[in-house]
């Protein structure tokens, strides 16, 4: 649990999983183009479910999008 100075000094919470619909608003991707990106190995995902279940919730992780993003940012910089 993060202390309310660590809260106070980042103005905001950075967290380290995102839900498919946050993931869509803070990176402005589309869901097929993350559902594509998971799908290659190209972010980490998990998906939540209880044994038997067919539907979960999908979590991204908010450092491999990060580190994504970087990876494809710096191979169009050549």
């Amino acid at each position: 649990m993060l202390s309310q100075e660590a809260i106070d000094q980042d103005h905001e919470v950075r967290p380290e999983w995102l839900r498919i619909p946050e993931a869509i608003k803070r990176f402005g991707m589309s869901r097929t183009k993350l559902y594509e990106l998971i799908s290659e190995g190209d972010i980490r995902s998990v998906s939540l479910r209880k044994r038997g279940q067919i539907r979960g919730t999908r979590l991204i992780s908010y450092d491999s999008m990060c580190d994504y993003l970087n990876e494809l940012a710096d191979q169009q910089k050549r």
